[in-house]
């Protein structure tokens, strides 16, 4: 008779701390025992290295990743691929530092141990396919634009501080006819403070132009991304591609991991918080959330204010019962966030389905 020993395998969660060249990985039990520790480059063969390390201390239960929209973004596209589970962990507040102390090889662990107390139980985004390209493209438009604002706001101060001969050319003129003619002069030979001035003021016309030429290259390739991906979002009122992209971005390509629409409104900053004591009962304005997510609520409840009727109904019987507008728009955002919550769960089941 062969008789056979069971093996107990010890279920196991992973913790990283992660920096641009290199993560720290701490691995616990589900006892909180302290079992190893791996330092591994930020590279695919270091990814792999951490994954087959952590494979023989355990059965993985789940990977608790910092910074997994940015340092440990391409970890978390990873394990994922993986088929790992992959809870974002918030750094270590100030309290816990000065308690435990601050280093590489502790923040690990204790982003293990937030994912073992069930403190930390978020999905990250996933960052793969269609949202991503659309962050993308949506950072590079949103720097290009601030870029060309630069430039003018540079153009018109140096017009206010100009030569007079110059100044009395140039003065009146609105921003495009400031751009063609600046961009039109020839450079001659820097002796004089007028010759200097309309060298600068020829630079950036030319900045200015280019900027706005790689924002409309940007806009017609948003537009394209935004209209395969989200065709829904785009229908709705007040919704264009640029709007879109901010609310995408912030939901993520997965949006499923968004339990509610009211975790998706606390997410865009546009629930109400309590702040009620004694015998006061009021709510107070949330300033939290992703405040570009939050301006493009804003952006779709002026719009609608502006077009749709049902909208501005809503506005006038609110006013009449004592709320400002203010704290009518307030409202109208909370309504969109909700809207906006079901089509992109739509989108997301719709996206899982095909994936699957």
């Amino acid at each position: 008779m062969i008789s056979s020993r069971v093996v107990n395998v010890p279920k196991i969660i992973v913790g990283v701390d992660t920096h641009k060249e290199e993560h720290v990985a701490v691995v616990i039990d589900k006892v909180g025992a302290r079992m190893g520790q791996l330092t591994l480059p930020t590279t695919n063969m270091g990814y792999v290295a951490l994954e087959r390390w952590a494979r023989t201390l355990g059965e993985i239960e789940a990977f608790g990743v910092e910074g997994t929209g940015s340092y440990g973004a391409g970890l978390t596209r990873f394990l994922r691929g993986q088929g790992h589970t992959v809870i974002e962990v918030n750094r270590p507040d100030r309290s816990t530092r000065r308690r435990l102390g601050k280093s590489d090889p502790t923040d690990a662990e204790m982003a293990a141990r937030s994912v073992l107390a069930g403190v930390a139980r978020d999905q990250p985004k996933s960052g793969v396919e269609d949202v991503e390209m659309i962050r993308m493209l949506k950072s590079t438009k949103d720097s290009a634009m601030k870029g060309r604002t630069q430039a003018i706001n540079q153009m018109k101060a140096l017009v206010v501080t100009a030569p007079v001969e110059l100044r009395e050319v140039l003065r009146g003129l609105t921003s495009s006819q400031l751009v063609a003619r600046c961009s039109g002069w020839h450079r001659g030979q820097l002796d004089t403070p007028t010759t200097a001035a309309k060298f600068a003021l020829r630079s950036l016309a030319r900045r200015y132009t280019r900027l706005t030429e790689e924002i409309k290259d940007l806009n017609k390739e948003l537009a394209r991304l935004t209209v395969a991906f989200a065709p829904m979002l785009i229908d709705s009122l007040g919704i264009g591609p640029d709007t879109a992209a901010d609310l995408l971005v912030t939901a993520g390509s997965n949006p499923e991991r968004l339990k509610s629409e009211a975790a998706f409104a606390a997410l865009c900053g546009v629930s109400p918080i309590p702040a009620s004591s004694g015998k006061t009962n009021r709510y107070r304005l949330n300033r939290g959330g992703d405040r570009r997510a939050n301006a493009a609520l804003y952006r779709i409840v002026i719009i609608r204010l502006r077009y749709d009727v049902r909208t501005r109904t809503y506005l006038e019987r609110r006013t009449s019962e004592g709320k400002t507008k203010t704290e009518v728009i307030r409202c109208l955002k909370r309504y969109v966030a909700r809207e906006v919550f079901g089509i992109l769960h739509e989108i997301g089941m719709r996206h899982t389905f095909q994936n699957a």
